[in-house]
């Protein structure tokens, strides 16, 4: 199957490509012994020849490039920058404590020899401001004054706790890692100039291997096998996310597959087997190896798939292994959001404002924080986290930083989020056994949140030097897998024993940190995070229509697709204008309205299909506007088809032609290429297309074309025009009004899957989001009800749900017992008799002949054409 696999063919068809018998292969000494058992001494001379081919790779020699300069050694030059750094952060005189650390710090790179390292990502950052790159590192580098002096890191220890051990540790054996993200559209420029300063004999991108998950392996081992694409496609349908369970032999039955069949069973176990094997060698993310001499004759090196890339055939655990250092060049598509936020209030507003110069403490936007009006604010817009904030209710930037922290794996598994909201809410009361673990705990309400928190409670309650207690985090990093933490539990307790806490409370702690340490986050990393969270809330709080355009020109990034980008500025009181061929960009922009408000006009690049290319000879020829689609074909040069996705877009409604008449106007051009450079005619010469009558679309008609060309409307909601129809809905923003009592009431909603999140934590617990023409409903959905309406859960693209009403503050969750997949509704919506939505009760196989619209070659199932129509984001 892999050389199937390999060669691009099915089984049945491999012919003499098979290997030709299975003894390609490392055989063990009892098989060569017998193999060659009339051949003894040539056997003993191939293992006298082997064992004086000794290699090594500690052998390996490896330089960092020197990046001392003007006679300064690097050590020398990064005293000298980190001190200067400090100045700059500090004008009125840097504090003792901190100048304290900052020597130590240096102190322990310089024996360490890592001084040249931190310079160079100095400078590639450096270069990235220069060209006004957005950037800052994250992770544990934000534990290290030294980057946050030479402005690789924009935390300082006046935020966090500063625990340099957990990034740097002169036991561990391995180099630092600082990883820095940059605009994910602008990153390219950063990875060039790297290559141009290094070349690319002596930079490369570590390499990544990609294993086989189970929808691949479904996919790949049935074309191999045989079997057909649509029975791959179902099978590979019934997986969710990342799964390497492999295809379940419940879901096959329910496709009404007969695992008897032998072809078919056999597939399914080599599915099984091939989950998990290497499947091919790709780009890591953004690890740079550099090198002082040239980079192959540390490591074997490969062009990549991507014009201008090296990449060596190592991974990052290899690298670490070897101690090389890497430079993490990483991309993040919010910083690309806020710069061109920051553009756009430059550019209408006259000022510019910056990361660092955003007004800290702003009540308007903890205000909004507290509501959960979140979309589209960094690491708090999931559902989780919205539905987190009125019971976090932020008031202060440190509670970003665990807000950002503490909906996450570690601190859930831990069991650490309930005691600490309650004691946030006055539930329970806080007290600390020592005044050494009120200052370690005192910021989170006596509760480890943090990684450096579980390393600082080793120190000064249980004895553990500090490279001891990062020898004690990567332990309980590793445990589940390693089981290497049983010595270190007992030093632990006994530390802590002999220091005179209760042994009830030693294990408690250890419990504690031991239950988050491999999820856990680290404080510098969240505070890093939180950072971007506040930026960001506040330029959707103050600027909400720059920072709605400038989230729409990021895309692809965050939680929420397009549709909901746009209804939440629109629910923000932003005016959101249509496509217009004499208006729009290929960017989304803003326009000065007549009362001096700003409008989102959306842009070009919203319509699905349509080349940037075409935009911009679109803009470049538009001059006082296009009267006619034939006028922007001649001007423009546009080829037919990026006329009709214009016309299939609405967009020339703004010249008075509605989508129909656009259409026709524009199926009349059927020239193949544009006219000649002085051929051209005087505008309105040409093409003079009879005038007809074309019935208009209704409004159903007009919602769906309108998601079908951009995946968005400006019109009424689906759920607005369903709702008629399908009696006894609750709508979802009067979920909030509805009393709840000592039973909790049962009520039904209906609404577009907008998003489905399936957390590993959540004990296989699905939470869906909802979407009406009124707001957004939460459902949760138990692995027993799922088991019941799976395939309406996965797949449905509006679902009604019927089920009991939680609420906790704000927060209203529907708990759901029923699911029904109203998919089919939705392509209803389009059909050209608008009588077809009075059918919506009916199950399709009874809707009149009469509204069935005949069959199309390749026509799809409503359902299937709802999937493409009204598209999901799922996460898991």
């Amino acid at each position: 199957v892999l050389t199937c696999l390999r060669e691009g063919c099915t089984i049945d068809r491999i012919g003499t490509r098979a290997l030709a018998n299975g003894e390609r292969r490392l055989k063990g000494a009892a098989d060569m012994a017998r193999l060659y058992r009339h051949h003894p001494a040539a056997l003993r001379r191939s293992v006298e020849i082997a064992t004086r081919c000794s290699f090594d790779l500690s052998e390996l020699s490896y330089e960092y490039p020197d990046e001392g300069r003007d006679g300064q050694t690097p050590q020398q030059r990064l005293e000298r920058l980190t001190r200067a750094g400090l100045d700059r952060r500090y004008p009125g005189g840097v504090p003792d404590p901190v100048r304290a650390l900052a020597e130590k710090e240096i102190g322990l790179v310089g024996q360490l020899g890592f001084a040249a390292y931190f310079l160079t990502v100095h400078d590639i950052v450096r270069f990235a401001r220069a060209r006004g790159i957005l950037c800052q590192g994250r992770g544990s580098a934000a534990n290290s004054i030294i980057c946050y002096a030479l402005g690789i890191t924009d935390v300082g220890p006046e935020v966090i706790t500063m625990v340099f051990e957990r990034f740097i540790s002169e036991h561990r054996g391995e180099p630092p890692d600082i990883d820095v993200d940059f605009e994910h559209e602008r990153r390219e420029e950063v990875i060039q100039h790297i290559y141009e300063r290094y070349g690319r004999d002596r930079a490369g991108l570590c390499a990544t291997v990609i294993h086989f998950r189970t929808r691949a392996a479904i996919r790949e081992v049935g074309k191999a096998m045989g079997l057909s694409a649509d029975l791959t496609a179902a099978l590979a349908g019934q997986i969710w996310g990342q799964s390497d369970k492999g295809p379940e032999t419940a879901r096959i039955r329910e496709l009404g597959l007969d695992l008897a069949d032998p072809r078919l069973a056999q597939t399914v176990a080599l599915i099984r087997e091939i989950i998990g094997f290497p499947r091919h060698l790709s780009q890591h993310v953004g690890g740079f190896v550099i090198t002082r001499g040239r980079l192959d004759a540390l490591c074997p090196i490969e062009n990549a798939a991507m014009e201008d890339r090296t990449v060596i055939e190592w991974d990052k655990d290899d690298i670490d292994a070897l101690g090389i250092l890497k430079v993490d060049i990483l991309s993040l598509g919010m910083l690309t959001c806020i710069r061109k936020c920051f553009d756009l209030i430059e550019a209408h507003d006259g000022h510019r404002p910056a990361i660092a110069t955003v007004p800290q403490g702003d009540a308007a936007t903890y205000d909004m924080l507290c509501r959960a009006d979140a979309v589209g604010v960094f690491q708090v817009e999931s559902r989780a986290q919205m539905n987190f904030l009125p019971r976090m209710k932020p008031r202060e930037f440190y509670d970003l930083v665990i807000e950002v922290a503490i909906v996450r794996p570690g601190p859930i598994q831990g069991g650490m989020v309930h005691p600490y909201i309650n004691r946030r809410q006055g539930r329970e009361t806080v007290s600390f056994p020592s005044e050494a673990l009120r200052a370690v705990l005192g910021k989170t309400l006596g509760v480890p949140l943090f990684q450096e928190q579980a390393m600082q409670i080793a120190v000064v309650a249980a004895g553990f030097s500090p490279s001891e207690a990062d020898r004690l985090r990567r332990s309980m990093a590793t445990f589940r897998r390693m089981g290497t933490i049983g010595e270190l539990r007992e030093r632990f307790i006994r530390g802590m024993l002999e220091r005179g806490y209760e042994q009830g409370f030693a294990e408690s702690c250890f419990g504690q940190i031991e239950g988050f340490g491999e999820y856990g986050f680290p404080e510098s990393h969240a505070a890093a995070f939180a950072m971007l969270a506040y930026v960001s809330a506040w330029l959707k709080c103050h600027h909400p229509a720059a920072f709605a355009c400038a989230l729409l020109n990021s895309q692809p990034m965050g939680f929420y697709a397009p549709a909901q980008i746009v209804r939440d500025a629109r629910e923000h009181r932003v005016e959101v204008r249509p496509i217009c061929v004499n208006a729009s960009d290929w960017d989304n922009r803003l326009e000065r309205r007549m009362d001096g408000a700003l409008a989102l006009r959306l842009g070009f690049r919203q319509i699905k299909g349509l080349r940037e290319e075409d935009a911009g000879w679109i803009v470049a020829a538009r001059g006082n506007g296009y009267p006619d689609p034939a006028s922007l074909w001649r001007r423009a040069g546009l080829r037919p088809d990026a006329l009709e996705r214009l016309a299939e877009a609405d967009a020339f409604a703004g010249i008075g032609l509605a989508r129909r008449d656009a259409l026709w106007q524009v199926k009349a051009i059927r020239a193949p290429e544009t006219l000649p450079l002085f051929d051209d005619p005087i505008d309105g010469e040409a093409i003079r297309e009879p005038r007809v009558d074309l019935p208009p679309m209704h409004l159903g008609q007009e919602v769906v074309e309108d998601y079908v060309a951009t995946r968005l409307t400006l019109r009424a909601h689906p759920m607005e025009l369903l709702r008629p129809h399908l009696p006894g809905l609750t709508p979802h923003d009067r979920l909030s009004d509805v009393q709840t009592g000592a039973r909790a009431p049962r009520v039904t909603i209906c609404g577009l899957v907008i998003t489905r999140q399936r957390p590993g934590t959540a004990s296989g617990v699905i939470f869906l989001t909802l979407e009406d023409e009124t707001g957004v409903g939460n459902v949760v959905v138990w692995p027993r009800v799922h088991a019941r309406f799976r395939a309406a859960v996965m797949g449905g693209r509006l679902l009604r749900v019927r089920g009991r009403l939680q609420r906790e503050g704000i927060v209203v969750h529907l708990i759901a017992e029923e699911i029904e997949d109203r998919s089919a509704d939705l392509a209803r919506l389009g059909h050209p008799d608008d009588r077809a939505l009075e059918q919506t009760t009916a199950r399709n196989d009874d809707v009149p002949r009469h509204l069935k619209p005949a069959p199309r070659p390749g026509a799809r199932h409503p359902r299937e054409q709802a999937k493409r129509l009204f598209p999901s984001r799922d996460f898991h």
